[in-house]
């Protein structure tokens, strides 16, 4: 039986960053991984993939919307040869991101299957056993299929196979209206597909700021997307060519919150069906029960603030750890927190508080920190600004002035606590957002600011600036 100081399962984002620190501290470290190639979600069927179609689909519409001159025909669109190119991206991230990195870590195994646990600190793959004296894992997670009647007997697609599709539907149905859901939505409907999103509670995005998500919503319905909230499916059925999804639709949005929501529906039908719904660990088969590792009921692993699960010798990160904000980026962030913690007697941990997230519909939905309501429930008032990008010059220059920015204020110290940002750009802006929450700025600091003009990170002072004076009656140079 082979020994190992550190044993990894699973080769996503996670795996690589443990597999990258433990080669940098000289421990043997052998890496178990199957199911999804080398790289794991975030660049076989997720980030790398979806942002690729994400950003073509946004491409056709730009033309459309910008230069009314120019009459893309979508009739003409080669959908096989836009796939083929985001696959062929894929296997060139995979091979130079991580298969060539994986060949590079001298301190390194690589064995390919499943990994079992058949005690604290042995697991077996295909029958061989390993010996580990401190375990990663990493082991991600995959689509949540929901319970509806006929759905699995109907067929549908999840976000890895709608990102290999060699044809573009001409009518789709997306089951959540999750980032997943809004994103690969708004990218098929671009491409020419009519598409409509079922969500089951009255408001999307429930982790977000409401009135940049209201907005969003309107925002894609003026695109043509059909979204229709409050509508839980409850049977799937096929009649002639198309797939049929009967729905209980309340029509009501409580919380004060108004969402647009195009009338009260009982059935939609679509070529293909799209399910959105969220993600389940793939902890299921780990044999965590043998290794002392103890799982919520929805089968994540529970952790402490420092990556530790119940069994001291054991960690885990990204998807499979029930922790805030399971991103690529955190994934990767907790892997090598997770070795430094297990090999250095360290006790570092993320503050999740200031991780920075988005959805990637166009505009953009980012957002770090306190939300509005966050505030309100917290201190009993809120202490908020929002700024309309029509007073933005930036955006007016590129005609992008449909969004909006919000940033939450402490009421006492008049410290940053929360920046939210629907835009073009928001994934670029909301770093630098974050580093003012982490670091504690106050609304001063950043009105203080000096950003390039004209650029939309100005939206950071024009913001803290909306504290003291009225911006719309301010020339382009404060």
């Amino acid at each position: 039986m082979k020994e190992y100081d550190l044993i990894i399962i699973g080769g996503g984002a996670g795996g690589f960053a443990s597999a990258i620190k433990a080669d940098e501290l000289g421990l043997k470290t052998l890496m178990i991984n199957d199911g999804l190639p080398l790289g794991g979600t975030c660049v076989n069927v997720g980030c790398v993939p979806s942002k690729t179609l994400i950003y073509r689909a946004k491409l056709v519409h730009t033309v459309k919307k910008k230069f009314p001159g120019i009459k893309p025909s979508l009739d003409e669109l080669d959908f096989s040869k836009v796939i083929q190119e985001e696959l062929e991206l894929v296997d060139k991230m995979r091979k130079e991101k991580y298969e060539k990195v994986l060949s590079s870590l001298e301190n390194v195994d690589f064995v390919k299957g499943y990994a079992r646990f058949v005690s604290e600190n042995i697991v077996e793959v295909g029958g061989e056993r390993f010996k580990g004296k401190k375990f990663v894992i990493a082991v991600g997670s995959r689509a949540r299929v929901p319970e509806v009647e006929g759905l699995k007997e109907v067929g549908f697609l999840t976000h890895i196979s709608a990102l290999s599709l060699k044809r573009l539907p001409k009518s789709m149905i997306v089951l959540g209206a999750g980032p997943v859901g809004l994103e690969l939505g708004q990218a098929f409907s671009r491409f020419g597909c009519k598409v409509t999103i079922l969500h089951r509670s009255e408001r999307p995005l429930k982790f977000a700021d409401a009135f940049l998500v209201n907005r969003l919503i309107k925002i894609l319905e003026e695109e043509g997307i059909r979204i229709i909230l409050s509508a839980k499916a409850k049977r799937v059925e096929v009649k002639g060519e198309e797939k049929v999804v009967y729905f209980e639709n309340s029509g009501v949005h409580p919380g004060g919150v108004r969402m647009y929501t195009p009338g009260v529906h009982n059935s939609a039908s679509a070529e293909e069906i799209l399910v959105a719904v969220g993600k389940v660990p793939n902890t299921k088969g780990l044999g965590l029960e043998k290794a002392g590792v103890k799982t919520d009921g929805q089968g994540r692993i529970i952790v402490d603030k420092f990556l530790q699960t119940s069994n001291s010798n054991i960690y885990a990160v990204g998807d499979c750890a029930k922790l805030p904000l399971r991103l690529e980026t955190t994934a990767g962030r907790e892997g090598t927190l997770a070795v430094e913690n297990a090999f250095e007697n360290r006790k570092e941990f993320i503050e999740y508080s200031a991780v920075p997230y988005t959805v990637f519909t166009d505009p953009e939905l980012a957002g770090v920190g306190l939300t509005e309501e966050e505030q309100a429930k917290k201190y009993g008032v809120c202490s908020c600004r929002v700024l309309d990008f029509k007073n933005l010059p930036k955006a007016g220059i590129e005609k992008r002035t449909e969004g909006y920015a919000r940033v939450v204020v402490h009421p006492q110290t008049e410290k940053v606590e929360g920046f939210h940002i629907l835009s073009e750009r928001a994934s670029e802006l909301i770093f630098p957002a974050s580093i003012f929450v982490k670091k504690g700025f106050s609304v001063k600091e950043v009105a203080e600011a000096i950003p390039i003009f004209p650029s939309y990170s100005e939206v950071f002072k024009y913001l803290a600036l909306s504290f003291y004076k009225d911006v719309s009656k301010l020339s382009c140079c404060v």
